[in-house]
Parts: structure tokens; C-alpha cells; sequence
């Protein structure tokens, strides 16, 4: 198999020929290398991770169904829809596969920016079982093995999802299990066998990945035990029940030295008078420890990003997935750059910074990169990452700038 073959290579390649030159197109995964790669596309989160044995996973596929002043552009254009851009993306960047498909895919939480919200305007499926929008339209053209969300199979916590966007994600479940025989779990906190090497785990045997936390349930750092952080449901007004992002999925991925971290969209920061349990970044921060590189949460919004968990962290590289112009927000701009928080230096790369932050946060022409998709490349064995900023207005994939080699810890 095309698996056993690269595998072969993997141990022959030195980390410094998987550095590249700017200005040319970005070079394909090699074996015994971890890549993830933050999808710019203007209308939503996205995430396609290349494991060590070319097991891959997608976390989110977004499509906002509207724009409006406060969004940047479609990316690379308007010219196609969001998933089929998403789509592209994946093909190509899996291009060293015969038939190119995702072994994984990991839904974070049940809004649109994260798993497409369908239109009047988006198109039907070859089935005419849902719309195809986001994550359902990376469905209909690449065959998913597994999929995890936070709902599964009765998606009633807090409450029955009845929304829209949710539904069709459903019917888009529904048709997959009955005709294609996906694979669907409920994402268990604690667990670290849900998301597995598939092709050559022996070979890779520091490569984790740990189910953190989701819809309140938290690990707590020690074997697979788990603690529930929010209280029965019952014993609070319905006002303050959890909302969407208060119960989206987090994870950590380990690679040798090398640790990465995706919180979806936890908030940190509840808003005035309502109840301190709402602050889920601080119990998953505890549970997770510092890392390497970490995604925002939330986009960097007002709710997020709170001070234990940056100094928790305490990441040499934050990626930031942004198209709004309410991301980040100031504070959180200013306590990622605290060295009171955590010393030393960091960078932080943004995939669409909308002008309007420029206007109104000091110190933000201090992104280390404001536009393209940004690539993590964590060397074979985890001791060292580079960051890869790939042109987005176009399918070029041509690399922009480079940043690193980065030291592991």
C-alpha cells in the first residue's frame, strides 16, 4: 500500500529538508511529519490535521450562510461556496494519495461558522437527503471514516438542537450511516483511543491524542478520569444553561516533545452576574498544561482567552482563526502579548484580519502574519515546528513566509 511505502522514508528524511523557501508552492506531507493546517476561507473555522502515518482528520468545516461589513472576503473568491473550497484544499494537500479521504473528522460544536449553515441558495446533495453547506459539502466529494461530535446520537444536551443548520447536519448523519457506513461516536471526554494512528501506530508511539473536555464533562489530567464541571441541569435557571460554545469539544495533540491545543469555542469570561462554572478555559487549561501552539478560542472574542489559561498554556505559537471584525478583541489581543502572564517570546498568526481591528487595536500590526492559510509542520519525532503562511487568494499554494524552526518542549 501507498501507506507502507512513504512509511519506509520516514526515518531517512532530516527535519531540515521539510524547511522550504518562501515563494514556492508548499511542498507535500512527508512521513513522520504532524501537519495542521488552519483552512483560510472568510466564512469559517477549519482544520485539516496530516498525522505522523498519514492518518488524517478534519476538525470543522464552517460556512457562515451570509456576509455583511463585518466579514472579509470569501476566500479565494465568491466564486465557489466555502465547503467546496474546503474540499479543494484537502485533495490537494493530500495529493499523495491515491484516493484522497479523511479518516477523521472532528465537529467541534453545532454553529454554522463550524459546520456550514445552508441557504435558500445552497445546493441539494446527489441524494436529496440535505443541503450541501460546510461540512456536509466536504461529505458529498471526500468519504469520511469516523465522525465525532459532542451530541450523538440523540444531540439533546442541554436541549433538543432543533436548529436549522443542525438538522441538516443530521439528515447529512443519517444518510451517511444508512448508505455509506460512517462511523459516528459521541467525543468522550478523557479518552485517548476515539482518534488513533491507523496505518502505522507501532512506529509512532509518543503520538497522543486526548479527549479534553465537551458539554461540561472535563479530564481531569490524571489516567482517563473525568469530573463534571457544570451542575444538573435542574439546579440552575434555565436562563443560565450552558450555551453551544460553553459545551463545544477540546482537545490536546501530542507528538514527542511537541503539544498542540484546540478548545473550539469555550469561553473563559462569563459575562457579569452570571454564574463563575460558565468559565470553561480554566478547568481545561488545568487539565491540559502548557504547549507548543494553540488555536484561540472562540476566534478571540471578548468571552475568551482568560489569564490562567494563557498562562497555562503558554504557547510559543497562537493561530488565530478570524474573519470577523469583532476578532480578537483588544483584551484578549493584550493578554496574549503579556509577558506578566508568561515570559519569553511568541508569535501569533491570524488567517483574515479585517481591517476594522487595525483601526482599533494598538500593537496589532504586531501579527506575526495577518492573511493566508497557516501551516504547522512539526518535524518527525516532534522536537521542532516551522509555521507555513500559504497564499489564500488563489489555489496556488504558494508559501508566503516562513517562520522557525521552532524548539519543542
Amino acid at each position: 500500500m501507498i501507506h507502507s511505502a512513504l512509511l519506509l522514508l520516514a526515518a531517512a528524511i532530516p527535519p531540515a529538508l521539510l524547511a522550504q523557501e518562501a515563494g514556492r508552492e508548499l511542498s507535500p506531507w512527508q512521513p513522520g511529519t504532524l501537519e495542521i493546517h488552519q483552512i483560510s476561507t472568510g466564512r469559517g473555522n477549519a482544520g485539516l490535521y496530516i498525522l505522523p502515518d498519514g492518518t488524517t482528520m478534519l476538525v470543522d468545516a464552517g460556512e457562515n450562510a451570509r456576509k455583511t461589513e463585518r466579514h472579509t472576503p470569501d476566500r479565494p473568491d465568491a466564486s465557489r461556496p466555502a465547503g467546496e473550497w474546503i474540499a479543494r484544499y484537502i485533495r490537494h494537500s493530500l495529493r499523495h494519495e491515491a484516493q484522497p479521504a479523511l479518516d477523521y473528522v472532528l465537529l467541534t460544536h453545532f454553529h454554522g461558522d463550524h459546520m456550514g449553515d445552508p441557504s435558500d441558495a445552497s445546493p441539494v446533495s446527489r441524494s436529496w437527503a440535505y443541503k450541501l453547506a460546510g461540512l456536509t459539502y466536504v461529505g458529498e466529494s471526500l468519504k469520511f471514516g469516523k465522525l465525532l461530535d459532542r451530541g450523538w446520537p440523540d444531540y439533546s444536551y442541554p436541549a433538543d438542537l432543533e436548529d436549522s443548520a443542525t438538522k441538516n447536519y443530521r439528515a447529512f448523519v443519517k444518510w451517511q450511516i444508512e448508505n455509506n457506513g460512517l462511523k459516528v461516536e459521541r467525543f468522550a471526554p478523557g479518552r485517548k483511543d476515539q482518534v488513533v494512528l491507523l496505518h502505522s501506530p507501532k512506529q509512532y508511539p509518543d503520538f497522543e491524542f486526548r479527549n479534553v473536555g465537551a458539554n461540561g464533562e472535563v479530564w481531569t489530567g490524571v489516567g482517563t478520569a473525568t469530573r463534571r464541571h457544570f451542575p444538573a441541569l435542574e439546579t440552575v435557571p434555565r436562563a443560565d444553561w450552558p450555551s453551544e460554545n460553553m459545551c463545544s469539544v477540546s482537545f490536546r495533540l501530542s507528538y514527542g516533545e511537541f503539544d498542540y491545543f484546540n478548545g473550539g469555542d469555550i469561553p473563559g469570561i462569563p459575562s457579569p452576574v452570571y454564574p463563575l462554572w460558565q468559565d470553561v478555559e480554566t478547568p481545561v487549561a488545568k487539565a491540559v498544561g502548557p504547549v507548543d501552539a494553540a488555536i484561540l478560542d472562540h476566534h478571540g472574542y471578548i468571552d475568551t482567552m482568560n489569564e490562567f489559561l494563557i498562562a497555562t498554556l503558554r504557547p510559543r505559537v497562537w493561530t488565530l482563526s478570524v474573519w470577523d471584525s469583532g476578532h480578537p478583541t483588544s483584551a484578549v489581543w493584550h493578554r496574549l502579548n503579556s509577558t506578566r502572564l508568561y515570559p519569553g517570546p511568541r508569535e501569533v498568526f491570524a488567517t483574515d484580519l479585517h481591517p476594522g481591528v487595525r483601526a482599533v487595536i494598538n500593537g496589532i500590526e504586531k501579527l506575526a502574519s495577518d492573511r493566508g492559510h497557516i501551516v504547522l509542520r512539526v518535524s518527525p519525532g516532534g522536537g521542532e515546528f516551522r509555521v507555513f503562511i500559504v497564499d489564500d487568494s488563489t489555489e496556488s499554494h504558494r508559501v508566503l513566509k516562513v517562520f522557525g524552526p521552532y524548539q519543542s518542549r
